[in-house]
């Protein structure tokens, strides 16, 4: 699993996906269908969510109503912010649906 940070114009949410990177297709697309189709997205490392979170952690993994494309650890910005050491966190990518359908008209 891969963790990330994703920064949308809504908050702040921390996440696993089974996709080989963030910014693989089907995680992007699966995004997309939760209606966050802008966002910054900052990979972490899977075992520190791990400890932090430890039990819910374990939760989010087993939630039956979520599926291993995105699964929603954390949705309080402050809270990821607290758990995070941005030393942590890896390089930023960008991602602009909004901007990308605005040059394809």
């Amino acid at each position: 699993m891969k963790a990330g940070i994703i920064v949308t114009g809504s908050g702040t949410i921390l996440c696993l996906t089974s996709a080989d990177s963030l910014e693989d297709p089907a995680f992007v697309k699966a995004l997309g269908e939760k209606g966050i189709n802008k966002y910054i997205v900052f990979e972490v490392p899977e075992e520190i969510v791990k400890t932090r979170y430890g039990q819910h952690y374990a939760v989010t993994m087993t939630d039956l109503k979520q599926f291993d494309i995105v699964r929603i650890v954390d949705v309080d910005g402050q809270r990821i912010f607290r758990n995070f050491d941005l030393a942590s966190l890896g390089a930023p990518a960008f991602h602009d649906e909004t901007e990308a359908m605005r040059r394809a008209a």
